[in-house]
């Protein structure tokens, strides 16, 4: 013999297996299932979203008859911190987690520039690739003696440079740049961080003072290379002008000496001169009985 029995439904249960699926900087995708299988009707949930940072309270009402549910979160804050409680309308049982979203980038290409007595801090600007990022809300600077374990605050900026003076020499540091922390330094934008070494006179970051240092070979090597092909190119050109002019001589000089008749051209050596003034008659003087006329 067998029985059915159909358990009566209990709403006062929570949600069970609440979970984040995916987060973001500005949202946050959670899930749960019913507090029971296949509902045969629709269900109330009230999804409450406490800020903890700013402590303020959002509540939305999702209404679905699946046995899993998914939503989304919007309009949140990068880098905030929030706790999520989802239970049915009755004010059942809940279930409750935390989700942090996703705070904004590290800005980019950050580097150090020497000069004679303070370097400057360049980056990119952090609103070139996060939309949700504010100019005026700036940036802060710290900065990490490793050689006193200290790290310093240095202040904020709204612009994409920082000067940074009275270094002491020996000392290594590590500067980190990143968007101005709000709320009491709880919500933060991801830092950039560079070393530098302070190297007694000169100092440079490891890695600016080599991407210095190919700047600089690169602005030498590229005017020389070039002023070497314009010389090379010039030497073709004397060169080729000279073979030129070399060319167009000799096929004067075998042109003036080319005879039709025998089709060939005829040099004339030293000796065949030497006979031509032979045979040539010699004038001796002039006899007293002619006369001379002068014209």
């Amino acid at each position: 013999d067998s029985v059915v029995v159909k358990m009566i439904p209990d709403n006062r249960l929570p949600p069970r297996h609440l979970h984040a699926v995916r987060t973001g900087k500005t949202f946050a995708v959670i899930k749960w299932e019913s507090p029971y299988d296949s509902p045969d009707q629709d269900m109330l949930y009230a999804v409450a979203v406490k800020d903890l940072v700013r402590k303020t309270d959002k509540i939305y009402k999702v209404k679905s008859r699946n046995s899993t549910v998914e939503y989304t979160i919007k309009k949140l804050e990068p880098g905030g911190k929030y706790h999520v409680i989802v239970q049915l309308g009755n004010m059942s049982k809940e279930s409750s987690m935390k989700i942090n979203t996703v705070p904004l980038s590290a800005p980019d290409a950050l580097k150090i520039i020497t000069e004679n007595d303070h370097i400057l801090l360049f980056w990119k600007s952090l609103a070139l690739k996060e939309s949700n990022f504010n100019e005026s809300r700036g940036y802060e600077i710290h900065m990490f003696d490793s050689l006193m374990n200290i790290t310093a605050y240095l202040g904020n900026t709204t612009e994409n440079f920082f000067k940074v003076s009275n270094l002491k020499m020996g000392h290594n540091y590590s500067f980190t740049v990143q968007a101005r922390c709000l709320y009491g330094g709880q919500v933060c934008g991801e830092p950039a961080t560079l070393l530098y070494d302070e190297l007694g006179t000169a100092g440079a970051d490891s890695s600016a003072a080599r991407s210095g240092r190919g700047t600089d070979v690169a602005a030498i090597v590229v005017p020389v290379l070039f002023l070497l092909l314009v010389a090379l190119g010039i030497g073709f050109v004397v060169l080729y002008m000279r073979h030129r002019r070399l060319q167009n001589s000799f096929t004067a000089f075998a042109n003036s000496h080319y005879s039709s008749r025998l089709g060939s051209a005829i040099f004339s050596s030293g000796d065949d001169l030497g006979d031509e003034d032979d045979e040539a008659p010699m004038i001796t003087g002039f006899s007293d009985d002619v006369p001379m006329v002068i014209a």
